[in-house]
Parts: structure tokens; C-alpha cells; sequence
């Protein structure tokens, strides 16, 4: 094997350790975070001893506490979307795929409150650069695509300027259930209920959706499943 080769070989396995290593230090991060008092300080040292590693070594694998706290952010949206993308499908009636959306958040963040405060904690005056306003417009993107697809299939006319405003308006139906469930998990004792919850917050979109729908001359029944509307749909543009 030539020296090239063993060193290409030794740096893989390295940076393969490496990776295993913050991996390792975030899941222990996150560990802290959902055992701790609500509003609780997280000190690195903590961290350490969960992930069984000594707090300087911690130190050689983030640049400083900044680049710490923003891996947490991104490991914790990271584990949200996983739960969600899956979710982001045209199947069952419109209500059942807002529903589904809407629940799969609001369940995850009642299971883990504590992880929803840190991942949303600076949601007010986020940064463009910060993970948050990332994973938010990332997920605004998935659901924009999703009404734009849904608009193709049952036939609702849109102009360059609704198109070029569907991501807009992704974004303030995303930014809206943030800002309303943030609100909820902050209160004393946990009201409404997370079904009743998702209820509302399905029912406010569906309602910014269909108002946008019958400005446009169509009127959608949001509990007949999507192939029976579809159908429906195209029977009407003939």
C-alpha cells in the first residue's frame, strides 16, 4: 500500500471518529437538556460528564460555547424534521394532511418541551444564519411545494404572483403554530389540551387556504379524500 494510500486511510478513520465524537457529545447535550428543570443553565460541564468525556475535549470538537449551543439547535431541528417530513404527503383529505402535519409538531414538542424552548429561543429576533430560521424556512419550502402541488392536481389557477407569494405565505403558517405552541408550553398548567390544539392551529390554516382558494373562484371540501376532490376538480374546470 503506498504511503499516500495509509494516509488517506488514517484520515478517513479519523474524521470518522471524529464525527462519531460530536455525535456522541450532541446526544449527550440533548440528554442534559430534556433532564433539566424547565429554564434550567446548561454548563458544558454537565455535558461533559453525560457524554463521559472531559470538558476539554469537548472544547476540540466546537469552537467555543456559540458553536456548541447552534450544533445543539441543529441536532434538536435535525430530530423534528425527521418526524415531520415523512408527514409532508398528499394523501387522506386536505384536513387529514393539515391535521397530521399539525399534530406530529405539536405532539413532539409536549413530549419534549424542554428541547422545543432551546430549538425556539431566540424565534422572536432570529437570525437569518441561525439554525432555527433555517430549519423554519426549510420546512416553509417542503410546505410550499406541497400547496403548490396540491393547486396543479385540483385544477387552481395560479399566476406568477401566487406563486412567487406561496412561500410567504409557507412561512407565516409555519412561523404562526411556532409562535402559538411556544406560547402554549410556556403556560402554568398545559391549556388547551395537544389534540385541541392541533385542532385550532389545523383549522386557522385551513382557513387562510381556503379563503386564498375561493378568491380564485374554487371551493374546496377539505374532508372529501384528495381523489374524490381531485375528480371533482377536474370535472368543474371542463
Amino acid at each position: 500500500m503506498s504511503d499516500a494510500g495509509s494516509t488517506d486511510g488514517r484520515q478517513s478513520r479519523w474524521l470518522e471518529h471524529k464525527l462519531e465524537r460530536r455525535g456522541q457529545i450532541l446526544d449527550a447535550a440533548l440528554a442534559v437538556i430534556e433532564d433539566s428543570p424547565h429554564g434550567a443553565e446548561i454548563h458544558v460541564s454537565q455535558i461533559a460528564a453525560r457524554a463521559g468525556l472531559s470538558r476539554p475535549v469537548i472544547y476540540r470538537h466546537f469552537a467555543d460555547r456559540a458553536d456548541l449551543d447552534q450544533a445543539v439547535q441543529t441536532h434538536i431541528l435535525d430530530s423534528l424534521r425527521g418526524r415531520l417530513t415523512p408527514q409532508v404527503v398528499l394523501s387522506g383529505s386536505v384536513d387529514e394532511i393539515i391535521l397530521r402535519i399539525v399534530s406530529t409538531y405539536v405532539d413532539w414538542a409536549a413530549e419534549h418541551p424542554n428541547l422545543h424552548r432551546v430549538a425556539a429561543q431566540d424565534f422572536a429576533g432570529v437570525a437569518t444564519t441561525s439554525p432555527l430560521q433555517t430549519a423554519v424556512q426549510q420546512i416553509a419550502a417542503e410546505l410550499s411545494g406541497l400547496i403548490s402541488l396540491a393547486a396543479d392536481v385540483l385544477v387552481v389557477e395560479l399566476d406568477d404572483d401566487d406563486r412567487a407569494a406561496l412561500d410567504p405565505l409557507a412561512l407565516g403558517l409555519v412561523s404562526l403554530a411556532i409562535s402559538a405552541v411556544q406560547l402554549w408550553l410556556a403556560r402554568p398548567e398545559r391549556q388547551p389540551t395537544a389534540e385541541v390544539l392541533s385542532r385550532l392551529l389545523t383549522d386557522t390554516i385551513w382557513y387562510a387556504i381556503d379563503g386564498h382558494t375561493r378568491a380564485r373562484g374554487v371551493t374546496l371540501d377539505p374532508h372529501l379524500p384528495l381523489e374524490d376532490l381531485i375528480e371533482a376538480s377536474w370535472t368543474a374546470a371542463r
